[in-house]
């Protein structure tokens, strides 16, 4: 019998191209939507110090429910970059290093090397929004005439660059690549084993992935918290009276830290930090599994 079933057409290369990064750049902004509030807690904490219960019930008395969307548009623009970058250059290097390797599946340290390298191109592509992130975030705590006042991520781009010179949109830059490789690294040395172990288990394929990401999360956390920290301060950081900033580097403002406050000062606001990774690597990759069948449905 005869069908009227058409072959489909072959995908354009640019599309093919063009797909990881997108699809990584729209999983990452759904994610973010969802975890935004725990991140401006997660921030509040690392400024001010404090519980994740206690800070999350002084800014919705101060400020208001609406203030953990605080630097929203900033954390989608940052996933728009980073995300997009990071998660479309993971896809493109782990092809060709397959190819190179006869098409045989990637032993785990090639994976992690290639996520290492995605991490620092993410960063590197996603660093001026995550600068007007922190900065939006971290706003309210500063005196009144200290405050900037950014009304939206480009507005505070553009003043950054006004007011400071094009690179220092890149303030922050080295701690931020290397709390991006470090996170990968932790995420992608710690899901593959996490997924086999509960398989063997007889877990579902969606509890697997649930909670291979949840466990990756966690490695991924601990890893990379003292950069994130380290990084947080430097991005935050304004002249003292002598004008002066407080820190000369990255590595000058760990070694401060850890001499005045000792080491354990880097791993602040840990468990609101794994609560924020874990669901956000969980929610990425659900949303980007989604989008995926998706455009699978529709011919794309």
């Amino acid at each position: 019998m005869a069908t009227d079933s058409k072959p489909k057409p072959a995908l354009s290369p640019l599309w093919t191209t063009v797909k990881p990064f997108l699809n990584g750049g729209l999983s990452g902004m759904a994610a973010t939507c969802v975890i935004q509030p725990i991140d401006m807690v997660k921030v509040r904490i690392q400024l001010t110090g404090g519980g994740p219960i206690g800070v999350a019930k002084e800014i919705m008395a101060k400020e208001g429910f609406g203030y953990f969307y605080k630097g929203l548009s900033a954390g989608l623009l940052r996933q728009a970059t980073y995300t997009t970058a990071r998660l479309g250059s993971f896809r493109i290097l782990t092809t060709k290093a397959q190819a190179a390797n006869d098409g045989k599946p990637l032993p785990l340290y090639q994976k992690a090397l290639c996520g290492l390298s995605a991490g620092a191109i993410g960063a590197c592509v996603g660093s001026p929004a995550d600068l007007a992130l922190i900065r939006m975030q971290a706003d309210s705590t500063l005196p009144l005439e200290q405050r900037r006042n950014y009304k939206n991520a480009f507005h505070a781009l553009s003043r950054i660059t006004k007011d400071e010179g094009v690179l220092a949109l890149w303030r922050g830059a080295g701690p931020t690549v290397v709390r991006a490789m470090a996170l990968n690294m932790g995420m992608l040395a710690s899901y593959d084993q996490a997924a086999e172990s509960l398989k063997s288990q007889g877990l579902s394929e969606i509890q697997t992935v649930l909670g291979a990401s949840a466990i990756s999360g966690f490695f991924a956390a601990a890893c990379s918290l003292p950069f994130d920290y380290v990084k947080t301060q430097i991005q935050k950081q304004q002249p003292g009276p002598d004008g002066k900033l407080p820190f000369a580097g990255s590595l000058d403002c760990a070694v401060k830290t850890i001499r005045q406050y000792g080491p354990l000062k880097l791993y602040s606001g840990f468990p609101t930090y794994v609560v924020r990774i874990a669901p956000h690597v969980m929610f990425t990759w659900l949303f980007l599994n989604q989008i995926q069948k998706t455009q699978k449905n529709v011919g794309l």
